[in-house]
């Protein structure tokens, strides 16, 4: 019966969630490990994020997200060939508004029952809410490490800047940590993260997100390590 039960979402609206599923699921994992559990989150307005940032994460997570209904059939499908080829769940289509209803209401699972109960969630979400108050959500909820919320958080933790004032280089640091920002934060120089940093970064420039003098600035190396405070 628990997947037959939707959660009302028009609070939304005009409501900022206090907690999500993800942020308590995150609290119990550390109160196992017998650790204090981290949440910092500081709230910003869409208007305020970097653009550098927003067209990052779109080019990285869901580039149809200002035209789908919810979720992007076109990627469903690809994702399911590679999961039938591979004979397991492992190819994330989830357009921003699914990673949403998933963050907020549900768990990380794979469980295909999960994933039907998201992509419903997804489709209510976006009927009941703007684009850009979906994407304003996703923003500021959105894990970037452990116990980092939202891209102001981020951005200050890392970067020790606000996300209004993110170079094109640290906002695609950003958005290249997002599928796995546990494991590979924004300051990451892992082979596998400069090889998504530098799709990300062309896919930029190909949609013309980013300027030719800006594609070939010189990165920006030079990050301080992470604070425990922001």
């Amino acid at each position: 019966m628990e997947y037959l039960t939707l959660p009302d979402v028009k609070y939304l609206q005009k409501e900022n969630p206090e907690t999500t599923s993800l942020i308590q699921i995150r609290d119990k994992e550390y109160e196992k490990e017998g650790k204090k559990p981290r949440e910092y989150r500081i709230w910003v307005p869409y208007s305020q994020v970097s653009l550098y940032l927003k067209k990052a994460i779109l080019v990285g997570e869901d580039v149809n997200f200002f035209t789908h209904s919810g979720i992007d059939l076109q990627e469903m499908k690809e994702s399911l060939k590679i999961d039938w080829k591979k004979k397991k769940f492992s190819r994330g289509a989830s357009t921003i508004t699914q990673q949403l209803a998933k963050n907020l209401f549900l768990s990380p699972s794979k469980n295909p029952l999960r994933k039907l109960k998201e992509i419903l969630i997804a489709f209510r979400l976006e009927k009941a809410l703007s684009k850009r108050r979906i994407f304003e959500l996703y923003l500021n909820l959105v894990e970037w490490g452990d116990g980092i919320y939202g891209c102001e958080v981020a951005s200050r933790y890392y970067f020790g800047k606000s996300s209004s004032d993110l170079t094109p280089d640290e906002a695609i640091r950003l958005a290249t940590s997002l599928p796995f920002p546990r494991k590979y934060p924004p300051t990451s120089d892992a082979r596998r993260f400069e090889r998504r940093r530098k799709i990300i970064l062309n896919r930029m420039l190909k949609y013309g997100f980013l300027t030719l003098e800006e594609y070939e600035a010189p990165l920006n190396p030079q990050v301080e390590e992470p604070k425990d405070s922001v």
